[in-house]
Order: structure tokens, then C-alpha cells, then sequence
């Protein structure tokens, strides 16, 4: 160590100390600030903080934001921090899309904006433009973040607006939206279908399109974010005698799916996707009669064994399983009644 120039010692400390120190160490001196911001630094950074005591949980309610380590040991949420949103909002204003290394992409109710946030840093940048790229209508559009080969990140954007369906990407090395051809099912355009967020896994993003009704057709749409191109890999094989939905997380860069399906019961298989095809990972038994409006959202799988599935009004179902423990949570936008998102605390900005 004693050989290292100064530089490189300085790199190696401060690429493993929390993110909010790395912010404070950009006032030591020119020299540091020139270091922690560079490229290099970031992603070093970034790579070395995706650590299960870096997750933190976002909680946004009517009035209030808050920030809360998770305390995998008990399965609860540690003291709050309160954050301030840097943007304007109203009450009950701000929903959480998608997340990645520590970036949100968020939906502003009021306006239809889209912004990148990075909440521990409280940087924020918005992506609408005057050309009306970055405005999202719930229910009808889809978002997906991903970082790509030259570690820029970018957000796709799936638009659906009077029967036609537009897909515009936008990238936060040049600051500007482009739009990408996209060839697929007219049937996809309807709003009887469903898509999800888009999931990154692989140099891929991947969407659940689920028909909304019974018998309907379910659907995975992929982007390759290198060569920029679409395809459709099937669903994974569930009955489709009741109401279906897939639930996408990306776990250790392997793509997973909790697909549920049912009526009056509600069961819920866990895939993974090999190659092209999806293998069962495992059952879960049946949960308890649940009524449509209250219909579930996967929230996370921690540590010990017990998976938690809870309704978007709060009732809370609980399932002990025999396997080995993913350590991670999975993102979800809604958690006892608040809507948020789980993310990692890092320095990755949202412009350049």
C-alpha cells in the first residue's frame, strides 16, 4: 500500500463509503471534487454500494416522504428520515415508475411529467420537453430504466395515444428523446391489455402485456438495449382460468416472474427465465379468498424464509418457505398503504 500513489489510495477508500460521504468529501478540496466526479469514479462507486445494508425503503403518503433502512434481521423498517421533494408536487402527486442504481424515474399526477431523482443526492431532472416527449398517461404507457453498454442511462418510453403506439428513448448522455421503431401485435395498442414497467436483466428490459380479462392473452415484450430491437418470448404456462399477473424482478442478473393467477383464490408460482423459456422455481399454497378490488402486489422476499404478499389497501398476507434467501427486496409502488419503491443508496446522477 505504501507504493500506491495517493491518488489511487483516495479512489480505493472513498469508493466504498456511503454515498451521502462521498457528497461530503466533494468539499475537501479541488482535487477531490475533480475525483468523485468523474465517470470512473461513479460507477465504481455505484458497483460497490449494491449491497443489501445499502436498501432503503421509500414511503410517500398525502403529506409527507420518507426514507427508512431495512432491518433484514426482523423484517421491519428502521427510523425515518423525512426527505423534501426538490420538484414541485401536490398532495397525492408523486408515483414511482421504475428504479436502478439508486435513480427513480417518477410520474408527477398533476402535470404527466417524468423526472429522474436520485433521492439521496436530491439531484432531480426533468424529461418533458416542448415537442411533448416525457409526458405519461397512466394505465395506457409504459416506462423501463436501464444503463447500457457505455453506461449512460436511459429511459424507454411506451406510448399509447388514440390507437397508435410510439416508443421513444431517452438518453442522459445527450440530454434528448429519439424515437424507436416498434413492430408487434395491433392488438397490443388496445387498453384491454396491461403493461407493466419494464424490468432490466441481462442487457434486457422486459414487459408483462396482460390482457384484462379472463382467458385473456398474456405476453413477455424484451428490448435488446444494445441492438435496440423488440421481441416477444411467451408467458410462463399458468392457468388461465382466472385473472393473470406477472410480477418481473431481476434477481443476481437473472430475470424471475411471480405469476399469480385466480378468481376467489389466488395462487402464485415463482419462475425463472432460461434462455427463452421459463422454468418453476416453486408453489406458493393459495392464498385466502381476495376480492378484485383489493387485488395483490408482490413486495418483497427477505432474508429468512417468509415472502410477503399485500393488498394495494394494506391487508398484508404472509408465506413461510424452505429455500435458499435471495437477499434482496424487490421494488413495488405500493407498501401498507403508502406508495414508494425500494432503491440503493448511490451518487449516480440523473444528468450529466
Amino acid at each position: 500500500m505504501a507504493d500506491l500513489p495517493i491518488h489511487t489510495i483516495v479512489f480505493e477508500i472513498l469508493t466504498r463509503v456511503p454515498a451521502k460521504d462521498v457528497g461530503r468529501s466533494k468539499s475537501v478540496c479541488k482535487q477531490w471534487y475533480a475525483l468523485l466526479s468523474t465517470k470512473d469514479f461513479v460507477r465504481i462507486h455505484c458497483s460497490r454500494s449494491l449491497v443489501s445494508s445499502n436498501q432503503r425503503v421509500l414511503l410517500i403518503d398525502d403529506l409527507t416522504c420518507s426514507v427508512r433502512p431495512i432491518i433484514f434481521q426482523s423484517n421491519d423498517y428502521g427510523p425515518s428520515s423525512i426527505v423534501t421533494f426538490p420538484f414541485h408536487h401536490q398532495n397525492n402527486d408523486v408515483s414511482i415508475l421504475s428504479h436502478l442504481n439508486g435513480l427513480l424515474c417518477v410520474f408527477l399526477n398533476h402535470t404527466y411529467e417524468l423526472l429522474l431523482w436520485n433521492p439521496t443526492t436530491t439531484a432531480f431532472k426533468r424529461l418533458s420537453t416542448p415537442d411533448s416527449h416525457g409526458f405519461y398517461i397512466n394505465n395506457l404507457d409504459a416506462v423501463g430504466l436501464y444503463v447500457d453498454a457505455d453506461d449512460d442511462y436511459k429511459v424507454l418510453h411506451i406510448k399509447r395515444r388514440s390507437g397508435v403506439l410510439g416508443v421513444h428513448l431517452y438518453s442522459r448522455e445527450v440530454d434528448s428523446w429519439r424515437n424507436i421503431p416498434f413492430i408487434t401485435r395491433q392488438e397490443y395498442l388496445s387498453p384491454h391489455f396491461n403493461w407493466s414497467a419494464g424490468t432490466f436483466c441481462g442487457g434486457t428490459l422486459y414487459f408483462t402485456v396482460c390482457e384484462c380479462w379472463l382467458g385473456g392473452t398474456n405476453r413477455v415484450i424484451c428490448f435488446d438495449v444494445n441492438s435496440e430491437q423488440f421481441k416477444e418470448i411467451s408467458f410462463p404456462p399458468v392457468p388461465s382460468t382466472g385473472m393473470v399477473q406477472g410480477v418481473l424482478v431481476n434477481v443476481k442478473n437473472e430475470l424471475h416472474m411471480f405469476a399469480s393467477t385466480g378468481m376467489f383464490e389466488m395462487t402464485i408460482d415463482l419462475w425463472t427465465l432460461q434462455g427463452d423459456y421459463w422454468i418453476k422455481v416453486l408453489s406458493c399454497p393459495p392464498i385466502p379468498p381476495i376480492s378484485l378490488s383489493l387485488w395483490c402486489d408482490i413486495t418483497h422476499y427477505v432474508t429468512n424464509g417468509n415472502w410477503f404478499v399485500m393488498t394495494k389497501l394494506g391487508k398484508l398476507f404472509t408465506i413461510e418457505m424452505d429455500m435458499k434467501p435471495f437477499e434482496c427486496f424487490y421494488p413495488v409502488t405500493w407498501f401498507r398503504g403508502f406508495k414508494g419503491a425500494v432503491f440503493v443508496e448511490t451518487i449516480v446522477s440523473p444528468s450529466i
